[in-house]
């Protein structure tokens, strides 16, 4: 297994999108405390839930679960530019502001949010 403080070392010269691909965060190195000092000094933030918690990411697993029924299994994307424009569609116009959402008590996002910030 490979030493924490140097896999810190190593994936900082990787691009943020490989790091994110790269992340295993089952592996228990990641959690100890070198790899966490190391992290911190280096001036990251690591991102781990708590020990057993089994619902610290269940609000995204979810997002990401409708967002691959309600816009990415419906069709093939030609290009990267073409997939990023549907994703902010997705995001800023149908979820953020169409879609409803059962546990806002049938509020959108931004009406949701209205009704506490607008006087």
């Amino acid at each position: 297994m490979e030493d924490p403080s140097r896999s810190i070392e190593r994936t900082a010269t990787i691009s943020p999108v490989e790091l994110v691909l790269r992340r295993p965060v089952e592996l228990k190195q990641y959690g100890s405390w070198a790899f966490t000092k190391r992290a911190k000094d280096s001036g990251l933030v690591p991102s781990m839930g708590s020990v057993g918690d089994c619902f610290d990411n269940a609000m995204m697993e979810s997002f990401w679960s409708r967002m691959q029924v309600e816009l990415l299994d419906r069709q093939r994307w030609r290009t990267r530019i073409e997939l990023a424009n549907a994703i902010f569609d997705y995001l800023e116009i149908f979820h953020n502001r169409q879609r409803r959402h059962s546990r806002l008590g049938m509020l959108t996002p931004i009406e949701y949010e209205n009704t506490f910030t607008v006087a």
